[in-house]
């Protein structure tokens, strides 16, 4: 009995470490984890992860539908959009500076 609580626990704990893992290693933070100031950065939201568009064409948040879009923005720290390949201002077009 006490070998299955403890086999349980570390496959719990296995699990929600590979998970974490995961997260870390893809480098992503979603916009609400995102702490201190922050800018709109367009052109580098994958389909389904942008935060809005300034287009209006849809109802914002996950609703992008092309990777990279020059319309659609996500929420990222204050300086780190020009290192990711974006832009500060929306633009016609995919970004051509991410091989997606």
């Amino acid at each position: 009995m006490a070998n299955t609580r403890l086999t349980r626990a570390a496959l719990v704990s296995a699990v929600l470490g590979a998970a974490a893992m995961a997260s870390a290693q893809a480098g992503e933070m979603p916009a609400s984890n995102v702490k201190g100031p922050k800018e709109k950065c367009y052109g580098v939201s994958k389909p389904g992860e942008n935060d809005c568009a300034k287009t209006g064409a849809h109802g914002c948040a996950t609703l992008g539908k092309i990777a990279f879009d020059g319309q659609e923005f996500q929420e990222v720290p204050k300086g780190s959009c020009e290192q990711m390949n974006g832009s500060l201002k929306p633009f016609d077009g995919v970004n051509p500076k991410i091989k997606g």
